[in-house]
C-alpha cells in the first residue's frame, strides 16, 4: 500500500485560499527593490493596491521567513503583523469595507534564497559572465515569488499592472517585464530600472535580470500589428542575436497561427540571456540555451526533428499562451500550462516542417514517460503533479487531436481557449469543458485516467467464433469510453465509440495479426485475446 504523502502547516498556508487570502483582490504592485550583489542582500519594498471582496480587518500575505518584514505602513501609520512560516498575517485598525480600494507597503529585507540549479530550485541565481563581470537572475516558478518579495503568493489572483523598479550597481541592467519606463542614476553607485507591466501577470513571472548587457530591438508584422522584439544579451555574446532572430520569428509565426495572437503587445516581448536554462517569465522570456538547436544541443524525441530549432526559444515562448496567458489557479493543475506548452513544440514542428514531422516527434517523446504518478498535484498545498506532465500532456493533446480528427477544428479550438479565457485563470474543468463544448465529444473520462490517473487504459480484443470483432477499455477510471481508430489490413482506419463494456465492432477479421490499431497516435495498452 502506498504511503499517503504528508502536508504541512506551511504547505496549507501557502497552498489553501483562506478568507484571509480571497478577501482581498490585488489590482496593483509597486515594487521597488535594490540589489546588493556583494552581499548578495536585497532591501526594498511592495505597495499592495487592492480591492476588498468582503468585509476585513485581517489579511495574509506572503513572504518567505528568512527575509524580515521591517514594517508594513497604511494611511501613513505602521500596522501590527503576525508571522508564520512563509506567512504574514496583518491586522487593520478598522473593517476594510467590501468594494472598498486601498493599499499598504510592506517594507523589508535580507539575503533570499540562492538557488543551486535554478530553474528547477528557485531563489536567486549569483552567477559571473566570462568577464567576471555580475550575472544575476531570479527563478522561483514552484517554489513561489515571495521566495524574494512580499506578495500575495497564489496563482488564483494575477495583479492587473504592475512597476517593478530594481537598483543595480551602476555599469550594470537590469531587464525585467513590461516595457522599461525610466533609468535613474541613483547617488549612492546604483542605477534604478523602472519596468511598467500594463497586463495582468502571476507573480512568479515576475524577474529581475541583472547584467553586462547590449540591447537590440526590431518589429515583428503580428496578427494585431506591429509587435516589439527586444533581445538582451551578454556583450560577449552580440554576433549570435541572429540565432535568436531566426528562432523568435519562426516561433511567433507558429504560435500565432495556432493559439492566436501574441497575448501581451502592450508590454512587447523580450528574450533575455541567463545563467540558468530558462523561464518563462512573462514579455522577458530567460534564454539560457547557449544559442545552439534542440535542448542544450540534444533531441529528446529521438527523432532529429528537435534539433531543427532552438528548444528554449519555442517552449518558453509557447507558455506566453498556456500558462502566462492561461494560467492554472491552483499549482496542481501545472499540467495544463506544461502539457499544452510541450505540444507547442510539435505545433511548431508542424507548421515549419509538416503534420508527419509533428506526430513523429509527438511519438519519439513517449521514451520519456515514466507513468509513476497522476499528471495532477493535490490542491490547496502548492504541489504539482508529475514530471510527465511534459511529455505524456503533450501525448495527450496529440491524441485530443487525433480524435476530433479535423485539423481546422482544432486549431480554432486552441485559438478559442486562448480567446475565452484570455488574461484569465482556469481549473482542470474549466479546460475539460470547454474542449467538450467546442469539439461536441465528451473527453471528462479520457482527461480524468490520463491526467488524474497515472496507468493507461487498455483496449481489449478478442475474436469470436463467427469472426465478430470485440473490444473494450480496462482502466481504473469508471464508465471510461474513448473513441479509437480502428482498421484491418488494406483499409483505413476508422473511428469507433468504445466504452468499457464489450462491443461488437462492424469488421469481420480471421486473424488478429490484420488488425491495425493506431497506436502510434494513442498512448495506450493493447490486451488481444
Amino acid at each position: 500500500m502506498k504511503a499517503k504523502e504528508l502536508f504541512s502547516k506551511a504547505d496549507s498556508l501557502r497552498g489553501m485560499l483562506t478568507p484571509l487570502r480571497t478577501c482581498y483582490d490585488i489590482q496593483y504592485y509597486h515594487l521597488d527593490v535594490k540589489v546588493d550583489i556583494e552581499n548578495r542582500y536585497i532591501s526594498g519594498s511592495n505597495l499592495f493596491k487592492f480591492v476588498a471582496v468582503d468585509n476585513f480587518d485581517r489579511l495574509q500575505f506572503d513572504l518567505f521567513e528568512n527575509l524580515s518584514v521591517d514594517s508594513i505602513t497604511f494611511h501613513g501609520n505602521k500596522l501590527p503583523f503576525e508571522r508564520s512560516y512563509h506567512a504574514v498575517f496583518v491586522d487593520f485598525p478598522s473593517t476594510i469595507e467590501k468594494g472598498k480600494i486601498d493599499s499598504f507597503t510592506v517594507y523589508y529585507a535580507g539575503h533570499p534564497v540562492a538557488a543551486t540549479r535554478a530553474p528547477w530550485d528557485g531563489g536567486f541565481d549569483w552567477k559571473t559572465d566570462s568577464q567576471g563581470k555580475p550575472w544575476v537572475a531570479t527563478a522561483c516558478q514552484g517554489l513561489g515569488a515571495s521566495v524574494w518579495w512580499p506578495n500575495k503568493d497564489h496563482q488564483s489572483d494575477e495583479v492587473d499592472s504592475m512597476l517593478v523598479s530594481v537598483s543595480v550597481p551602476n555599469g550594470l541592467m537590469n531587464i525585467s517585464n513590461g516595457r522599461l519606463q525610466k533609468v535613474e542614476q541613483l547617488t549612492n553607485g546604483y542605477t534604478r530600472y523602472d519596468w511598467k507591466v500594463r497586463n495582468p501577470i502571476n507573480n512568479y513571472n515576475i524577474a529581475l535580470n541583472i547584467g553586462d548587457y547590449t540591447h537590440v530591438s526590431e518589429l515583428y508584422a503580428g496578427e494585431k500589428g506591429p509587435l516589439t522584439i527586444d533581445y538582451y544579451v551578454l556583450k560577449e555574446n552580440v554576433a549570435k542575436i541572429p540565432h535568436l532572430k531566426k528562432n523568435a520569428k519562426q516561433t511567433l509565426d507558429a504560435f500565432e497561427h495556432w493559439f492566436g495572437p501574441y497575448p501581451f503587445y502592450e508590454d512587447g516581448y523580450k528574450l533575455v540571456e541567463t545563467a540558468h536554462l530558462g523561464m518563462e517569465h512573462q514579455s522577458a522570456v530567460a534564454y539560457g540555451n547557449k544559442f545552439q538547436n534542440g535542448y542544450l544541443g540534444r533531441d529528446a524525441s529521438g527523432t532529429g526533428w528537435g534539433l531543427k530549432w532552438d528548444f528554449i526559444v519555442v517552449h518558453e515562448t509557447g507558455h506566453e499562451w498556456f500558462g502566462n496567458n492561461i494560467t492554472s489557479q491552483d499549482l496542481a493543475d501545472m499540467w495544463i500550462h506544461e502539457s499544452f506548452t510541450n505540444y507547442s513544440e510539435a505545433l511548431f514542428i508542424d507548421y515549419h516542417y509538416g503534420k508527419e514531422a509533428s506526430l513523429a516527434y509527438v511519438h519519439g517523446n513517449r521514451q520519456g514517460v515514466l507513468n509513476d504518478k497522476p499528471l495532477q498535484g493535490p490542491y490547496h498545498v502548492n504541489k504539482e503533479g508529475s514530471g510527465d506532465m511534459y511529455a505524456k500532456g503533450g501525448v495527450l493533446m496529440n491524441m485530443i487531436r487525433r480524435i476530433i480528427d479535423d485539423d481546422e477544428q482544432w486549431r480554432r479550438i486552441l485559438r478559442g481557449l486562448n480567446e475565452t479565457f484570455y488574461h484569465k485563470t482556469v481549473n482542470y474543468h474549466d479546460i475539460v469543458n470547454y474542449l467538450h463544448q467546442a469539439s461536441g465529444i465528451d473527453f471528462g473520462t479520457v482527461f480524468e485516467q490520463y491526467v488524474q490517473r497515472k496507468s493507461l487504459p487498455v483496449l481489449e480484443i478478442r475474436k469470436t467464433a463467427d469472426e465478430q470483432l470485440q473490444c473494450r477499455w480496462i482502466t481504473e477510471t469508471p464508465n471510461f469510453k474513448m473513441p479509437m481508430h480502428i482498421g484491418v489490413a488494406g483499409t483505413p482506419q476508422k473511428k469507433f465509440e468504445v466504452t468499457s463494456q464489450f462491443q461488437t465492432l462492424p469488421l469481420k477479421i480471421s486473424n488478429l495479426n490484420d488488425l491495425r490499431i493506431d497506436t502510434f497516435n494513442y498512448y495506450i495498452g493493447v490486451l488481444m485475446q
